[in-house]
């Protein structure tokens, strides 16, 4: 607990925010960026610096025990590592190319890491539960959305709440269609129209596209790039309120993976939005992961 304290300390966390580094955990194969901090580093930290952190990290996890408490999870989110003080490179996952597409947004399913760290983003819009903002709030799990205007313009308010509560709104299209039956230009209207409808609601115009049901082609990296898109983050596994659904072959979680899921309610799917969580977040808490925040990293 000293060293660990220690770190956290050299890392340079914002007091009162409850993230603390976690070792890192390396996953063969996978890509990382060096850690932060070493032995000489770790050793010159002031013991008040140490003794203050120590402080702020028991009452916050205190507080984030008796959160999890409330809304039924088997266990306290484990904190997440500080982010790193440089991006890591993006780029498209091998298999997932188009052609020419070295200067287009990169699709991905996982960010480059070592540390033991997935990112849950939610999709789409139609389900707006209040205990889902409460619940993401005070457990301090962040998260991000991609929004399609169809199915949030009944409730824009809902999404601003979030953006509130340091939530980033990202673009998932106007219309959520399939897109590679979308001619260019239509295909430019559904992402070019959801960034201006995002800007004109919230302030602000997203960097990160998903494009509907992971489905894309070269036409649609080329007119998300057309509309400010930098990269378009899709997924490695999906969670329900009863299951996981797994992209790769070893069904389980990586170092960096992106978690999808739905705003969805009980006539979409067999539970709760706060159902959901409290099932992945039992499978990320489990596997000892932390959840961290996606714009941090990309």
């Amino acid at each position: 607990m000293a060293a660990l304290l220690v770190g956290a300390v050299v890392c340079g966390c914002t007091a009162g925010t409850g993230e603390v580094p976690r070792p890192a955990g390396a996953h063969p194969g996978q890509p990382g960026a060096p850690g932060h901090g070493g032995p000489d580093a770790q050793e010159e930290a002031p013991a008040g610096m140490i003794a203050g952190y120590a402080d702020n990290l028991r009452r916050n996890q205190a507080a984030r025990a008796i959160a999890a408490k409330k809304w039924g999870l088997d266990a306290t989110p484990l904190p997440a590592p500080r982010p790193p003080s440089v991006k890591p490179v993006i780029t498209t996952r091998k298999g997932f190319e188009v052609e020419d597409s070295e200067n287009l947004p990169p699709i991905f399913t996982t960010v480059p890491t070592k540390d033991k760290v997935v990112f849950l983003t939610i999709d789409d819009g139609s389900e707006k539960d209040p205990d889902l903002l409460r619940m993401m709030s005070e457990l301090k799990i962040p998260y991000s959305a991609f929004l399609s205007d169809y199915v949030i313009k009944d409730n824009y308010g809902y999404f601003k709440q979030m953006q509130d509560q340091g939530v980033t709104l990202n673009n998932h299209t106007l219309n959520h269609p399939y897109m590679p039956g979308l001619s260019y230009e239509e295909q430019k209207r559904e992402i070019c129209g959801q960034q201006d409808k995002l800007q004109k609601r919230y302030g602000h115009r997203p960097t990160l596209f998903r494009p509907p049901f992971g489905n894309y082609n070269r036409d649609t990296l080329v007119a998300a790039k057309e509309c400010g898109v930098k990269a378009a983050p899709i997924w490695a596994s999906e969670a329900f309120p009863d299951h996981m659904e797994w992209r790769e072959w070893d069904k389980d979680i990586h170092p960096g993976d992106i978690i999808l899921t739905h705003f969805r309610g009980q006539d979409e799917w067999p539970g709760t939005m706060p159902d959901m969580i409290r099932h992945v977040m039992k499978v990320i808490t489990d596997k000892g992961y932390s959840v961290g925040r996606l714009e941090d990293y990309v």
